[in-house]
């Protein structure tokens, strides 16, 4: 399935674009890169569809364009024409002698380009496909939303500061923070009170989502007038805005704060950005609120902002009025959106001290004498930016392991994960080829997790039956094959119905199934990401799915896109965390094994962690962090 964006929504799709293209001579590059799998046959009909639309010829320039159309497909903004042999090599395609293909040279190769009428510099006319930058070739609808977002970023950050009631701001934010440890978390907030934009960045169980609704808390006390501020609380996905839900009621529940403020914050609801920006129904992923429809929210917050696409955050930050306040909050560490762009990282840039996984930060200068505790001044887009390191959550093995991931320490996470600490079991085992005695600590967990969860289905306990799903899951990097979530959802089902005498089902409902909603179905108020299950009923089976702190209840045949979850792949865990998490490693030279995404796989669980997979699988993750290409750190932060 294609998106309008022209990226393929399924992060395993790249790997399955390999195709031969009919109807190419032997001698055409086109066909040469096609059969060597670096082009599918989509990426070469759409270069010669712009070839003749556009009437142009020339072999090379034909080849840069279907580079440019695969380069989203990849995840990529653009193709570099001077590294794509090399980056193509590295990052894409492990298998072949790509070295051997008939690139071209480079510097003629960059002339014929720039001169196809096909091709647009940055300052050119509005009617080309494709604009050149340097050495980067777009598709024009790329490079506009990310020429869109530097602008509309910069002119936030160039707006000047909000006002602030500064007699009330430290006082509150003292009462708010009393934790010693905690600096980080008030800074991060006074930058977002005081700014048109900002960036709340950091890991698993450094506060962010407690530092979101502080943020809210001390808003809402010192907003002007008899109303609180208008808020939107939004995230890519409904699992993430209903995560996100919780934790700002449940943080809110213990604040420190006035009653009407803390009634307030208990009100708020999240939503999809899809939803917040309003789905045009006459033009696919066109919204109502736009650059000449602003949403009306005086405060716009988005959470786990590492997995919104380019063109997304291009519709979203047109759409926040220019007085509003936009605060961005995510891991830049963890994988990015499955389609074009890594904005987040693009974004938090040098903040990081390097790319996102590039390296550990660089540890924080010493204040100077007689410092009051605020930030110091920083240039630009730098001052809206707050890296949260402190971990408040966990100081063990998990957090140790995270860390060193997080820094490339191949060496550290070996050691980590063979340290026998009983939060972390390592299987050394080739999962795809394993003996089931091998992989057998995998099903045991499934299993014991699984009987309760089933107990309480059958007596038709649905709260504590989704209690029951969100303390274990297995994670696949793949969706199918013998690494993949689909294969280990069959194994665990087979698994219980050798061990749980009502089992197996008769057909493919039964009382007991966990399901995951993988198409928005707004008729039922269910979401692509959604985890439910079913229970018994008094009128037989029912759909059970978690909604804010209730559980709503539908029939299961009106479910028509939902998968047994089981097993789920780690892209669609983000935004989870479960009690207990399994994750099973493909072989070391998948393309999905990435640094970015041994991180998001482990840092899913709170106490306990099963890694299945061989120690070259783990090094090889650890040292392939994700190089998505994009220009909009460069556009965002000039040469920092």
């Amino acid at each position: 399935m294609t998106t309008s964006s022209g990226a393929l929504s399924d992060p395993e799709a790249a790997e399955r674009g390999a195709g031969v293209a009919l109807g190419l001579p032997p001698q055409d590059p086109l066909g040469a890169f096609n059969r060597a799998g670096v082009l599918s046959p989509a990426d070469v009909h759409v270069a010669g569809s712009l070839g003749r639309l556009g009437h142009e010829s020339c072999p090379d320039v034909l080849l840069a364009v279907a580079l440019a159309v695969r380069a989203p497909r990849l995840g990529h903004v653009h193709v570099d024409l001077a590294t794509v042999r090399l980056t193509a090599i590295a990052g894409d395609e492990e298998d072949g002698d790509l070295a051997s293909l008939p690139w071209p040279d480079p510097t003629r190769w960059l002339a014929r380009v720039r001169a196809s009428p096909l091709v647009a510099g940055e300052q050119g006319p509005d009617d080309r496909p494709l604009r050149l930058v340097g050495t980067a070739l777009y598709l024009d609808r790329h490079w506009r939303d990310e020429v869109a977002v530097a602008a509309d970023i910069l002119a936030r950050v160039g707006s000047g500061p909000l006002p602030a009631q500064d007699q009330a701001l430290s006082p509150g934010l003292a009462r708010l923070f009393p934790e010693p440890d905690s600096g980080e978390q008030r800074d991060a907030v006074e930058s977002a009170v005081r700014l048109h934009f900002s960036v709340i960045a950091g890991g698993p169980g450094t506060g962010k989502t407690t530092t979101v609704a502080r943020l809210l808390a001390l808003l809402g006390e010192q907003w002007p007038g008899s109303r609180p501020p208008r808020v939107a609380l939004a995230a890519p996905t409904a699992k993430a805005a209903a995560r996100m839900e919780e934790a700002i009621y449940a943080e809110a529940c213990r604040m420190d704060t006035l009653p009407q403020v803390r009634s307030w914050l208990a009100s708020l609801r999240a939503s999809t950005l899809h939803r917040l920006l309003g789905p045009d129904p006459r033009r696919p992923n066109r919204f109502r609120h736009n650059r000449r429809n602003h949403l009306p929210h005086d405060v716009v917050i988005v959470d786990e902002a590492s997995m919104v696409a380019l063109w997304l955050m291009a519709r979203l930050v047109e759409a926040v009025r220019p007085g509003a306040r936009l605060v961005l909050v995510g891991d830049p560490g963890q994988l990015a959106s499955v389609e074009a762009g890594a904005v987040l990282g693009d974004v938090v840039g040098p903040a990081l001290g390097g790319s996102p996984g590039g390296g550990p930060p660089p540890p924080p200068e010493p204040d100077p004498p007689g410092h009051s505790g605020k930030r110091r001044a920083r240039p630009g887009i730098a001052t809206s930016i707050s890296m949260l390191r402190v971990n408040h959550r966990s100081r063990g093995t998990l957090a140790e392991l995270s860390s060193a991931i997080r820094a490339g320490d191949e060496d550290g996470v070996v050691a980590t994960l063979a340290s026998g600490d009983p939060s972390v079991r390592w299987l050394r085992v080739e999962v795809g080829t394993a003996a089931p005695t091998e992989m057998a600590p995998v099903l045991d967990a499934a299993a014991a997790h699984a009987t309760p969860m089933l107990a309480a289905a059958r007596a038709g306990d649905g709260q504590r039956a989704l209690e029951e799903l969100g303390r274990f899951r297995l994670l696949c990097a793949h969706r199918r094959g013998p690494t993949g979530a689909s294969t280990w959802s069959t194994r665990i089902e087979e698994r219980l119905a050798e061990t749980v005498d009502w089992l197996p089902p008769q057909g493919p409902w039964y009382v007991g199934r966990p399901l995951i909603v993988t198409v928005n179905d707004y008729s039922l108020g269910l979401f692509n990401g959604d985890c439910g299950l079913v229970v018994a009923g008094a009128r037989g089976m029912e759909a059970a799915f978690r909604q804010g702190s209730s559980v709503v209840s539908v029939s299961p045949f009106r479910l028509l896109n939902v998968d047994t979850v089981f097993a789920m792949t780690i892209h669609k865990s983000q935004g989870s965390e479960f009690d207990e998490t399994a994750v099973l490693l493909p072989g070391p030279a998948s393309r999905l094994l990435t640094r970015e995404l041994l991180l998001t796989a482990t840092t899913r669980a709170r106490q306990r962690l099963i890694l299945a997979g061989t120690e070259e699988a783990v090094r090889a993750a650890v040292r392939r962090p994700i190089a998505r290409a994009s220009g909009l750190t460069r556009r965002l932060w000039g040469e920092a």
